[in-house]
C-alpha cells in the first residue's frame, strides 16, 4: 500500500534518497556519469533541508511498506510568461525498483487534484528531451509538448529541456 505525506524538513533524508537514486537510474546516459556519481542521498538531503522550508512549491513523499519510493513538488508555474492559472510540477521522481507499478501516476494524480483545488486550470512541467521514458509517461497522462525548449548545462554537458502542458479537466 502506498501512503502520501506532505513533506517537511524532517523528511529531507527520505527526499534525498529518492532524488539521488532516481537521478542515477533515470538520467544514466543522459546526464554525465561523473555528475551522477557525485549525487548522494546525503548531499540531496542537505539540499532539501534548505529547499523545503523556503520553496513556494509543496513537496510530497510517497511511502510503500514504510520505505520512501517517490516524491513530487508542485505549485504556481515559475515561468514568468505563463498565466496566473498555470501550475507546475517542478519535480516528479520515484525509485527505479517501483517503476511500472503505478506510483508515478498516483503522485501525478495527487498533484493535479491539489492544483485544481487551488484553482489552476493548466499544469506545466519541464522534461529532458532525451528522457524518452519520462516523456512517454507524461504523454500517456495527457501532457502535450507546447513548443518551448531551453538549454541548460549539467556536469559540462548541454541538455535540452522541453515544456509540456496538461489541461486540468473540469
Amino acid at each position: 500500500m502506498i501512503k502520501f505525506i506532505k513533506a517537511t524538513v524532517k523528511h529531507a533524508d527520505d527526499l534525498g534518497l529518492v532524488h539521488a537514486s532516481s537521478w542515477k537510474a533515470a538520467y544514466q546516459g543522459i546526464v554525465p556519469q561523473s555528475y551522477l556519481d557525485q549525487l548522494t542521498a546525503q548531499s540531496r538531503a542537505a539540499f532539501f533541508k534548505k529547499a523545503v522550508p523556503m520553496s513556494k512549491h509543496a513537496f510530497y513523499i510517497a511511502y510503500s511498506d514504510g520505505k520512501p519510493v517517490g516524491m513530487i513538488s508542485f505549485g504556481k508555474a515559475r515561468d514568468q510568461e505563463l498565466a496566473d492559472d498555470v501550475g507546475e510540477i517542478s519535480a516528479l521522481y520515484y525509485r527505479s525498483n517501483v517503476w511500472g507499478k503505478g506510483y508515478g501516476r498516483q503522485l501525478m494524480d495527487l498533484a493535479v487534484r491539489q492544483l485544481k483545488e487551488q484553482n489552476y486550470k493548466t499544469v506545466s512541467l519541464w522534461v529532458f528531451e532525451q528522457n524518452a521514458h519520462a516523456r512517454r509517461f507524461y504523454e500517456k497522462y495527457g501532457f502535450v509538448f507546447d513548443g518551448k525548449k531551453e538549454e541548460l548545462e549539467i556536469g559540462g554537458k548541454k541538455l535540452t529541456e522541453m515544456r509540456y502542458h496538461y489541461q486540468i479537466p473540469d
